[in-house]
């Protein structure tokens, strides 16, 4: 049984027995991060988006652990240019590798870095993952809007969703509890909250808005806590 351990902001490692796959990981910097990056020594990185708070420490930890960073063309390519062992996909594709299955879905974001000089670049556009490894389905939403095509991502047979709740960037509470309806998963879990005051929310409220409008079970983890899906 895969195990998800939230490591604050949208980070998260998702494991099974040696594979530990970590997705979005915003630790240095991060006041809410429950580890720190040179801790993590993960089989591949996920990124749903080039912000410097889904991308994070990605570079430091595939250059020093070799793990290969999985996300859209534009940012494999960016990142390869800095050393990193890459496998580049697009929106829609989906790929098997020895240590599970990775499907990009379409994100409602943006996908931007800013260069030594302080353009900012466009890399592509932002993904939602869905990870299929040990035998359950998990969908990691990244930084989105709600969309109507969310119904058809249900169809993958979703165990375990992650959603944005914050606001401001991405789906509020509102709209993420409508996006629960739409995919219809199995447990949801919130992202992407209270990292900073502007995206502040109350998890508990969602949880119970959740639980009494939907058939999903909401749990809500403290970083650094785990859950077993």
């Amino acid at each position: 049984m895969p195990t998800l351990r939230y490591l604050g902001h949208s980070a998260c490692e998702v494991s099974d027995g040696d594979t530990r796959i970590l997705i979005d990981p915003f630790l240095s910097g991060n006041p809410l991060a429950a580890v720190k990056a040179e801790d993590m020594n993960p089989t591949a990185i996920l990124l749903s988006h080039a912000h410097s708070d889904h991308v994070g420490d990605a570079p430091e930890i595939a250059k020093r652990s070799g793990a290969p960073v999985v996300s859209t063309f534009e940012i494999c390519m960016w990142l390869q240019q800095q050393g990193v062992e890459v496998h580049p996909m697009h929106i829609g594709g989906a790929h098997t590798f020895p240590w599970g299955w990775v499907k990009l879905t379409q994100a409602w974001h943006g996908s931007t870095v800013i260069d030594e000089r302080g353009n900012f670049i466009t890399l592509g556009t932002p993904a939602g993952l869905l990870l299929r490894l040990g035998g359950k389905t998990l969908y990691h939403a990244g930084d989105t809007g709600l969309f109507g095509d969310m119904a058809l991502i249900s169809r993958a047979g979703i165990d375990l969703a992650l959603l944005p709740i914050g606001d401001n960037f991405t789906m509020g509470p509102e709209d993420a509890l409508e996006a629960v309806r739409l995919l219809q998963p199995r447990v949801v879990v919130p992202i992407h909250y209270n990292t900073f005051d502007v995206i502040r929310q109350d998890p508990q409220a969602w949880k119970a808005q959740v639980e009494a409008e939907t058939s999903a079970r909401c749990e809500v983890l403290e970083p650094g806590k785990s859950l077993e899906y």
